[in-house]
């Protein structure tokens, strides 16, 4: 009787050195050759009449399971919708920025009892109380989580956000005031706020904890690198310590516009050789060519040193803030991969399809 034949096929576990092309660890997989029907067939062998059987096999394809490389197991998403959000209360809101800065910044947390479980990296969204010039509630504004996944407190019964308010006049000559960030702004301690949420997994940390993590951040973009850093140095955790390189580069107008100063300034104490902090003040420095201090033109300082980093299969670069930042970073990158005659559109692809190209702009 013909029997079906099945092998076994384990892959290496192998990196290619060679450059652009990246690849990743695969797990052994079993290809399976399934058995098919069989086929007959005579054939006229002088004065006898010969029967040959034959089994045909055909492999099926393996089958390989795309491995995460960041913090994505079990993580939840919208357990709370619009319809019916989670009734949250201001325990704390405060401003965070200088008098004198361009803008006001507000530093807020919210009670959650445990009944948001989100991860660091994730947003919730806000629905302003109210109702909208046509008399239906405002749409939820969606506002990525400032704190660690146990929170401020570190009970894990808070949620805390980083909300800057929005003013501007308009082509009329009118002063509009966003209305979601203004309704967070002037929230009083003990006033109720609906949230929505959890969402979003473009921007959850790496499982490994001797990655190097690169933070890009502009304004209120702070708001999860400070979720993350949270969790690298003022927490502990019996199945995390990081022991990487976390690089954080933060820009902003002026130096009272500076978010958290005080916090990373101490993180970088406790950890000199694990935290590295850059701010790019626009408005107040330049570099050696007298032109003003973005962000990009901060880490054009230390460009070659990034790129090599960047060439790193546990290097993680995380994006968030002002749309504008992501081209200058563009051009930083596609001169740097230039020079060795790699092209910086397809190489940032085959690092966003690895997860370690992560932006979340605005």
């Amino acid at each position: 009787m013909a029997t079906a034949v099945s092998a076994a096929v384990s892959l290496p576990s192998s990196k290619s050195t060679s450059f652009p092309t990246r690849t990743s660890i695969i797990s052994p997989e079993k290809i399976n050759f399934n058995k098919v029907p069989l086929y007959y067939r005579n054939v006229s062998g002088g004065s006898r009449l010969v029967t040959i059987r034959a089994q045909v096999t055909t492999e099926a394809p393996a089958k390989v399971e795309k491995i995460s490389k960041k913090q994505d197991e079990g993580v939840v998403v919208n357990k709370f919708r619009p319809k019916e959000p989670y009734i949250g209360r201001c325990l704390l809101n405060t401003k965070i920025t200088g008098d004198d800065a361009p803008g006001e910044t507000w530093h807020m947390v919210f009670s959650t009892e445990g009944e948001i479980p989100y991860r660091e990296g994730q947003s919730i969204g806000v629905i302003a109380d109210g109702v909208d010039a046509n008399g239906k509630p405002h749409k939820l504004r969606l506002y990525s989580i400032a704190s660690s996944a146990l929170g401020d407190f570190g009970d894990s019964k808070t949620v805390s956000l980083c909300v800057k308010r929005l003013v501007y006049t308009n082509d009329k000559g009118e002063e509009v005031k966003g209305v979601c960030s203004n309704f967070l702004c002037d929230l009083k301690p003990g006033a109720d706020v609906k949230i929505t949420g959890p969402v979003g997994k473009e921007m959850l940390m790496p499982k490994d904890p001797n990655a190097t993590v690169i933070m890009l951040g502009t304004g209120t973009g702070i708001a999860p690198f400070r979720s993350f850093l949270w969790k690298m140095f003022f927490e502990k955790h019996d199945d995390y310590k990081f022991n990487g390189l976390a690089w954080l580069f933060l820009g902003v107008p002026t130096s009272s516009s500076l978010l958290y100063k005080e916090e990373f300034e101490k993180m970088k104490e406790k950890a000199p050789e694990n935290f590295r902090l850059d701010f790019a003040v626009s408005r107040e420095q330049t570099n050696e060519k007298g032109e003003k201090m973005y962000i990009q033109t901060r880490m054009a300082q230390y460009a070659e040193e990034l790129w090599t980093l960047l060439k790193k299969d546990n290097t993680f670069v995380y994006m968030c803030g002002l749309k504008g930042m992501e081209q200058g970073i563009d051009d930083i990158m596609s001169s740097l991969a230039a020079k060795e005659g790699i092209d910086w559109a397809d190489y940032k692809k085959q690092l966003k399809k690895a997860e370690q190209w992560n932006v979340e702009v605005y």
